[in-house]
């Protein structure tokens, strides 16, 4: 079975966002292990408002969304779209039995991109399996966080971590259990 992992930038204080949507505090400088990631990956997982914002960028930068990103199958949840791009597939009836049907096709490990509804709710369904999450030494003091209330406590095992010169530091989790109560 293909593993959905959600790979995020994130600054120390929790926030994927700030206050306006901005992520100009996202380190672009250099790879940070984004290529061998592309490597792991044939897909990708994005809500209606992520795939606007990357659909906005890929614009303004000839084509080129997220730098060094090879084609991948994307899959578009959204509840209000009635089309995506070419190549792009759109999910619109019952995106939790749609996650578990692709998850159990033949390929590589997806990439759970955005946006924080469809996360958070994978996450409450035990449909993700790995976080990597890439934490800038900044703190934004508002915005948008990560994750919201969760029903209970979720056991994560370090698989890897990595600093760099530049602060930023690279952990990557595998998902142990999920929902334990108090």
């Amino acid at each position: 079975m293909r593993k959905l992992i959600l790979g995020l930038a994130i600054t120390l204080d929790g926030y994927i966002e700030g206050p306006n949507g901005e992520y100009d505090w996202c380190f672009t400088d250099q790879d940070y292990g984004l290529n061998d990631f592309f490597e792991r990956i044939d897909a990708i997982f994005i809500g209606r408002k992520s795939y606007e914002m990357v659909q906005q960028q890929s614009d303004n930068s000839n084509g080129e969304a997220i730098s060094g990103m090879p084609a991948l199958t994307e899959y578009v949840f959204s509840k209000t779209l009635t089309s995506v791009k070419e190549g792009a597939v759109l999910i619109s009836g019952d995106s939790i039995a749609e996650v578990r049907r692709i998850k159990n096709q033949p390929g590589k490990d997806i990439w759970l991109f955005g946006g924080a509804l469809l996360y958070n709710a994978l996450m409450k369904e035990g449909l993700v399996d790995e976080l990597w999450m890439s934490v800038h030494p900044i703190l934004l003091g508002n915005g948008k966080p990560l994750f919201r209330e969760q029903d209970g406590r979720t056991r994560l095992r370090l698989l890897e971590s990595k600093t760099y010169e530049t602060g930023l530091v690279s952990i990557r989790y595998s998902i142990e259990n999920t929902l334990m109560h108090d």
